[in-house]
């Protein structure tokens, strides 16, 4: 290569290495697989609400930290990740492991889909215990599966409409919403919501079950904590997590154990998140950068 073109090339390569750098980081170690595109055979729709949120990482990262934070509340289902999950020991293989299901879920062909649905039910098979309460979960329990789709759907909706490059108008977040429950249908979930206001409803029906068991406080510490090394990406990291604690409701956050600061998310974490996520876009770009119509 001569020393003009490496010159000309510089700007990629920087580009490349950072976002390798910002993937690693969050725990995506791997290059997506190649997206179905083909209408007839794509899992979901190639040009649906859901390709949009899900590809693009800024909002997708705080979503799901806010997930991880909302599904902890529910003892049952975290019993489920504390006797069963290495967490704690493998933070980003967990973490992997999601973005994969997702990406199949959310740009794989109908075949893709339904291994990774599959390869998620036959793990779940043997989830099973007793709870602190002394009441049996198990992990394909179509309840259980049903909070956490909703507890997961519903904040990273509130991510993307918060963080995201592009305005969702209501009708397309009902899009997202009826999208992502063909994944929560298949999966098991009965009666999956379809729209934003059937989805706060479920949400409502969960309050009087979610509490923070002692599971949940460890979790919770853990994911707050983070496992992240290096002083600015320690820094990013809290800042996502204080995005995350902002986008879940007041009652959630009691439950959680985490005061709301609505004057400091709005005058200091808002702007100072929406400013990182527009760097780490000029880095990994959006997986599906199309503008969306009614």
């Amino acid at each position: 290569m001569s020393i003009t073109n490496w010159v000309s090339s510089a700007p990629l390569r920087l580009r490349q290495r950072i976002n390798r750098g910002i993937r690693e980081a969050a725990g995506l170690s791997h290059e997506p697989p190649p997206a179905c595109n083909v209408p007839a055979e794509a899992y979901l729709p190639v040009d649906g609400v859901a390709r949009l949120v899900h590809g693009d990482l800024p909002p997708m990262m705080i979503g799901g930290v806010a997930s991880l934070f909302f599904e902890m509340l529910h003892p049952h289902t975290m019993a489920g990740v504390a006797d069963h999950s290495r967490y704690q020991q493998d933070p980003l293989g967990r973490v992997l492991q999601t973005a994969n299901f997702i990406g199949a879920t959310s740009y794989g062909s109908k075949a893709s889909a339904y291994a990774a649905i599959e390869r998620v039910l036959a793990i779940h098979q043997g989830v099973r215990g007793v709870a602190d309460d002394g009441v049996a979960y198990y992990a394909n329990d179509p309840h259980l599966l049903r909070w956490v789709h909703c507890a997961g759907s519903s904040m990273f909706l509130s991510a993307y409409q918060r963080y995201g490059q592009q305005h969702l108008t209501s009708a397309q977040a009902d899009q997202y919403v009826r999208e992502v429950a063909v994944t929560a249908r298949d999966m098991g979930v009965i009666d999956p919501p379809t729209s934003v206001e059937d989805l706060n409803l479920a949400l409502a029906d969960f309050r009087p079950e979610l509490r923070l068991s002692a599971d949940g406080m460890i979790a919770r510490d853990f994911v707050a904590k983070g496992v992240v090394e290096g002083a600015h990406q320690r820094v990013a990291y809290r800042l996502i997590v204080d995005a995350a604690y902002a986008l879940m409701e007041p009652w959630a956050l009691e439950l959680l154990g985490v005061a709301s600061t609505p004057v400091v998310d709005r005058l200091i974490v808002r702007p100072a998140t929406t400013l990182l996520s527009s760097a780490v876009r000029l880095a990994v770009p959006p997986a599906r950068p199309v503008t969306l119509t009614d």
